[in-house]
């Protein structure tokens, strides 16, 4: 009889994050290496939230608190949506977690029968199709190239429908491409959806304030109220709140599906971190101005590491909407050969030879479900990515 569960052979670990870890080991050893790895903003948590942590600790807030989370959190939540989204939350609608990734893995736990489907479109957050099938639930991936804009269309969402299909994810901005939908594209997708009226709908929107362009961000249920019913919302303050470590996730919907997650939560975590939420309390409640200023800064930096991505002439590249990362399409690399005589044949391979002879940490694009492709995060000072950035140029002219 085995130690670990068979379960444990459904799933892989993080390649973000192994890709993380290694960079680190290697950082230790003394190599010169930039990680474009980390899928966390690079600036500091504001400094009104970190004293409301150390107030929140001063005054004893250190005890258990709701399942769910703290009346005060979940009322700063509900305001949040009625004054950002336009969404109307009861509280017993709306669900704290330890970051936004619980909130998902508590949904499909809470949701997902032996044979349930879930539509996820490619490429996709890492984590996605793992949570799917440890929920007992069956992933189906609908492939969204770069020629596509990285966008599901509705002929695609279509044809993946099928009589077991129960959830599909929808994720603007995208992670790993930074792809987000406009009004007319999630108009479209619901177009669909109506014609089906047992599928639900999750949202994850944990990248809706890393916005580039004057691009508008949109939730589905607001661009189609009638859906909203159907519609999960999951959200958190890691990325707009620069709050990664902190581990507080919200989401909002059905309150018989909220009551379901509050019990495996129960079961699981118990409560997230009292000063967590107390901090995120005051990340909702308090300034929000420094949110575009970050984003303006992220929007420079995605503009820098283009400029010098472009050169390149084996790579093509999309110029994303938001969050903070590219994702080339480097397909024309396969088959050449390293300065060593290796051959790339795929990501990984290339993710290999930038580490070792460019010193630069990317994640391979097969983690994300999309073979061809690499993704970076520019989530780090100017000088580092303009350094890094070089460093791919030359190591890719070095293939032959």
């Amino acid at each position: 009889m085995s130690l670990i569960s068979k379960n444990l052979d459904l799933i892989k670990p993080s390649p973000t994050l192994a890709v993380t870890k290694k960079a680190a080991e290697l950082k230790k050893m003394g190599i010169d290496i930039i990680s474009l790895g980390a899928g966390e903003p690079d600036f500091d948590t504001p400094s009104n939230i970190k004293d409301a942590a150390i107030k929140g600790i001063m005054e004893g807030t250190t005890k258990y608190t709701n399942v769910d989370g703290m009346i005060g959190l979940k009322e700063a939540v509900q305001k949040k949506f009625q004054k950002e989204n336009d969404l109307a939350f009861n509280l017993d609608e709306i669900i704290i977690s330890n970051g936004a990734k619980q909130v998902i893995y508590n949904l499909f736990m809470a949701s997902l029968d032996k044979g349930d489907e879930v539509i996820i479109p490619a490429p996709y957050w890492v984590s996605y199709p793992d949570m799917v099938l440890l929920a007992g639930g069956s992933p189906v991936f609908v492939n969204c190239s770069i020629s596509e804009g990285f966008k599901l269309t509705k002929e695609a969402l279509e044809k993946a429908i099928s009589s077991k299909t129960k959830w599909i994810i929808i994720n603007s901005p995208n992670n790993p491409t930074g792809m987000a939908y406009s009004s007319e594209d999630l108009a479209s997708i619901a177009e669909v959806l109506r014609k089906h009226p047992n599928i639900q709908i999750m949202t994850d929107d944990i990248y809706e304030h890393v916005i580039f362009d004057n691009f508008k961000f949109y939730n589905i249920a607001v661009i189609a109220p009638d859906l909203k019913d159907r519609t999960f919302v999951v959200n958190g303050v890691s990325k707009s709140y620069s709050m990664t470590g902190w581990r507080i996730g919200y989401g909002a919907g059905n309150k018989d599906l909220i009551r379901a997650m509050t019990i495996i939560q129960s079961q699981s975590t118990s409560n997230p971190s009292s000063i967590s939420q107390i901090a995120a309390i005051e990340a909702l409640n308090g300034p929000q101005d420094f949110i575009k200023t970050n984003a303006l800064a992220f929007q420079e930096k995605r503009d820098l590491a283009l400029s010098i991505l472009n050169n390149i002439k084996s790579l093509t590249n999309y110029k994303p909407e938001g969050a903070f990362y590219l994702f080339p399409k480097c397909d024309q690399l396969f088959g050449l050969k390293t300065p060593k005589g290796l051959i790339i044949r795929n990501s990984n391979d290339l993710a290999e030879y930038l580490l070792e002879e460019g010193k630069v940490a990317v994640v391979p694009g097969i983690g994300f479900g999309m073979e061809g492709y690499f993704r970076i995060s520019y989530a780090l000072s100017m000088k580092d990515l303009k350094e890094a950035c070089l460093r791919i140029e030359n190591s890719c002219n070095k293939l032959k």
